[in-house]
């Protein structure tokens, strides 16, 4: 789950998503019925009802969305159990960021290990059970269930108040894509960002998936999205300043005529889900922190097929390209050491376990 320079919604907001998506209807008790696919036959005049039965004219609602993702119902949030270590904001949906040291002692790396590798297998798993047919909300009671029986704290669940346990990104969205009653259809992508939160640190990972048969174009976009993670993450050396990481990303992308998002980065990670180092995947002259040994810290580019611009949706979570492009992304969570780095949520059973050229 990367950073971002958008503001998350409060912990005491409720998760409303009708407001800008008219394809919601209310019906009671904060539950939202909407007509998430267009049918086979539009309206004939902009002027005539729109499809969805939100009882607006069709220019004025889904005229020109077709195909896009729109909100889906998101139910309440699932309860984790009593024993089970949790973050601190865990009961507030309230992060509080304290200066956390960027370099991290050898214990708090060793039990890095542990929830890397947790993330890491449950991002496998999850990715494994991707289906036409399921809803994004299944997907996530499935990572939400693999966390807690491995005694672990799903990371984003009321992190500022964000509602799930996983970050489900379809299609143009870029990031933080709220798990709802969207059904997958075949030919959809879709990222999952998995992060569990075990022995007092995080683990990070993410990694985008195609829903059964997918195009030609989405499959390459996937492709050099994972090449784009690989080729920031072979930039870390100690010494070096960390613009390295974003000038390999964007130079790669470039070469294959694709977009990088530049609004949301790369961060810190150990005790704290979200620390201070920023890790831009663009270049940048201002962007001279020095890798050091011992750092650790989140390469998670996203690579779109046209704009690098985008859209928030007013649940202050959801963003999208500007365009309606689709996007992919990957993420690891590294350690700088003495010699160059070491990819915490890569190896043996990772979705990308090493770059795609060494394997």
């Amino acid at each position: 789950m990367r950073s971002t320079i958008v503001p998350a919604p409060s912990a005491l907001q409720t998760v409303d998503r009708s407001a800008s998506h008219p394809a919601i209807r209310w019906i009671g008790a904060n539950v939202f019925l909407m007509a998430t696919t267009s049918p086979s036959t539009l309206p004939m005049q902009a002027n005539d009802p729109c499809w969805c039965g939100s009882g607006r004219k069709y220019k004025r609602c889904h005229r020109g969305s077709e195909g896009r993702v729109v909100a889906g119902t998101v139910s309440p949030m699932r309860p984790v159990p009593e024993h089970i270590g949790r973050p601190p904001y865990a009961l507030s949906g309230r992060s509080v960021r304290w200066d956390e040291p960027r370099i991290k002692s050898p214990d708090i790396i060793e039990r890095m290990r542990g929830a890397c590798g947790m993330a890491a297998d449950i991002l496998r798993l999850a990715g494994e059970a991707v289906r036409p047919g399921m809803t994004t909300d299944e997907i996530d009671i499935y990572v939400h269930d693999l966390t807690v029986e491995r005694d672990a704290y799903p990371s984003p669940l009321n992190y500022n108040g964000y509602p799930k346990s996983v970050c489900t990104s379809v299609n143009e969205v870029i990031c933080h894509g709220i798990p709802d009653s969207r059904v997958l259809v075949e030919g959809d992508i879709v990222n999952l960002d998995v992060t569990c939160y075990f022995g007092g640190v995080h683990g990070d990972c993410n990694a985008t998936f195609g829903v059964g048969e997918i195009d030609a174009e989405s499959a390459r976009l996937i492709r050099v999205s994972d090449e784009c993670m690989w080729m920031g993450i072979e930039a870390v050396v100690p010494g070096r300043p960390i613009s390295d990481v974003g000038r390999a990303i964007e130079n790669h992308a470039k070469a294959h005529r694709l977009g990088v998002v530049r609004a949301f980065v790369g961060h810190g990670i150990g005790e704290q889900f979200h620390s201070d180092i920023q890790v831009l995947h663009y270049y940048s002259p201002a962007s001279t922190m020095v890798m050091r040994p011992g750092m650790t810290f989140t390469i998670e580019p996203m690579i779109t097929l046209g704009s690098w611009q985008h859209k928030l949706w007013p649940d202050n979570w959801t963003a999208v390209t500007a365009d309606g492009t689709r996007t992919a992304q990957f993420e690891h969570t590294l350690l700088v050491t003495e010699t160059g780095y070491d990819a915490l949520t890569a190896g043996p059973g990772a979705v990308s376990p090493s770059a795609p050229w060494s394997r």
